[in-house]
This record gives structure tokens, sequence and C-alpha cells, in this order.
């Protein structure tokens, strides 16, 4: 798309580095102040590798809100997230970003409130947009909750993950394992690299489950500098399922977390997944944090 003006907003398909830089900075200010990181893991690298669809808005030449914009597919409606800086909220800022997206979206759009703060939701509710997902923030600690052992199913083992081999094994079971999945069905090699170019990422935290020489499920662990780790993502084919392989690759992935010294771990999972909510409650997970998508028709 380039570069342009958009009523007193920048959008560009793409940041130079010195704007890119000084977005990051304007997220870390919004993260010291709310609590929780104003744009997700996928925003962030799309910014970073310079392959966001960007709105900015400048005052003076200073950076003072941002948004990421994923333009519509033929399975989903475009969906983007925003952020204002604290020493410049209450100004109108993220009304105009959040009117801005939706001219850019040209229809149905959807946007994530990242801890639904109630500032987000009054903004949501005064713009006419209602929720239509939750994502919920689980978390439990080690010390003081006992962790069940791993029982793999018969002729299931597990294995690390080994760069350059299994790229495109890990991408057809998680493709089949979250088909009707809204994002993370969709990941391509790209993705898978870009998440491997990080700094967090460690092989020796991606377990693979294989019956016949066939990887059938994972579990994708991460670390952050808190120090807490994560169930990243955990996914099994469709054609294993019966099996318990996902209770049994969560536990495959928690024991190595626990091991590594960590205090505590977290994942993400949708609210409306009952079963997976369960599972995570009877392996000692709570409620900790909540985000919200709220929609427009």
């Amino acid at each position: 798309m380039g570069e342009r003006d958009v009523r007193d907003m920048t959008a560009a398909d793409g940041l130079a580095a010195p704007l890119v830089e000084r977005v990051l900075a304007l997220a870390e200010a919004a993260a010291r102040h709310d609590g929780v990181a104003p744009l997700s893991e996928q925003a962030l690298l799309t910014l970073r590798a310079g392959r966001s669809h960007a709105l900015v808005r400048l005052v003076d030449e200073t950076v003072v809100a941002y948004a990421h914009l994923d333009p519509a597919s033929e399975e989903e409606s475009a969906s983007g997230e925003l952020v204002v800086h604290p020493g410049h909220r209450r100004r109108g800022h993220g009304r105009a970003l959040l009117r801005a997206l939706r001219r850019e979206a040209g229809g149905p759009l959807r946007v994530w409130a990242h801890g639904d703060l109630p500032a987000a939701a009054a903004l949501a509710e005064a713009e006419g947009l209602t929720r239509v997902r939750v994502l919920l923030q689980m978390r439990r600690p080690f010390d003081g909750v006992p962790l069940p052992e791993v029982r793999l199913p018969d002729e299931v083992r597990i294995r690390t993950f080994e760069v350059g081999r299994d790229e495109e094994s890990w991408l057809r079971v998680n493709g089949r394992a979250f088909a009707d999945h809204p994002e993370q069905g969709a990941w391509t090699i790209e993705d898978v690299r870009a998440r491997q170019a990080e700094p967090w990422f460690d092989p020796a935290g991606l377990f693979l489950a294989e019956r016949d020489g066939r990887v059938i499920g994972f579990h994708w662990t991460k670390v952050h500098p808190e120090p807490v780790g994560e169930v990243y993502v955990v996914g099994v084919d469709p054609d294993a399922q019966g099996l318990g392989l996902g209770r049994t690759l969560t536990l495959v992935g928690l024991h190595h977390l626990r091991e590594r010294g960590l205090p505590a771990v977290m994942l993400y999972v949708d609210e409306a997944n009952r079963p997976a909510v369960r599972l995570y409650e009877s392996l000692g997970f709570a409620r900790h944090a909540v985000d919200v998508m709220y929609g427009t028709r």
C-alpha cells in the first residue's frame, strides 16, 4: 500500500526502523503503566520485521498512538490492536485511531483489548463495539501445587524438536489441530521461522509426540523474563484424539518448566473452550487475567 496520510494518521505497510523503535518504546511505556502488554506477540513480530500494516498518530513528531491491522481474508474479518501512550491519553487519540482502523478495514472489524482495561471497554461501548471473544490467561505456581506424573499412551514416544528437520511435520499437525482456530491454524513456515529467530526460542522446550514414526502432537513451551514459563501451544492431530495426549503433552512441558527452576507457569485459552479450561483447572491453573476482542458489524 505504501505510505500516506489518513486524516492526520500515517498508514503504511511496514515502518522504517527509527519509527519502529519509537513505537516499541510507546508499547513499553504503556505496559509499565497498565501492567499488561498492549500488543500481541504476532503484532510485535510483524512490527519488528517491517511487515506490519500500521497506523501511527504523531503530534509534533511524537508518536502518541499506534495500531496494527490484519486485513480481512476469505475466512476472517479484519482484526486490529491499538495503544495510546500513557502521557497522551484522554485527548481523543484512541477514538481517532479506532475510527481510522475501521476505515482501513473497509468492513467488519475485530479489535483486541489486552487486559480488559476499563478505558478500553468504555471506548468500545462508545463506538458501538460488542464483546465477541474472551481469552483467559491462567496461571499456576509450581511450589505447593503437586504435579501429576507423565503417563504415555501405548506406542507413543516423546522427543524434542530438531531445527531443520521437524518444521513441516509440526506445521502439518498444527494446521490439522487448529483447523477452526482463527489465528493459530493459519501459521506458515515464515511464522515458525520468525519465532525460531526470537531470543526465547529453545528447541529443547518443544516436545513432539510420535507414533509409528509420525508426529501426532506437540507441546511448545516458552520462558518469559519475569521469570515465568508458558504453555505456549499444545496441539494434537485429530486422528490421535481419544488417547489423552493433550493432558500427557501438557504435563511433559510442565515438568520441563518446573525442572528449569521457574516459580510459575502461564497459558492462554479461549473462555468458550470449556473442555480445555476444565483440563487446565484440573492441573492447578486458575484465572489470572483476561483479554477481550470487540467486534463491529
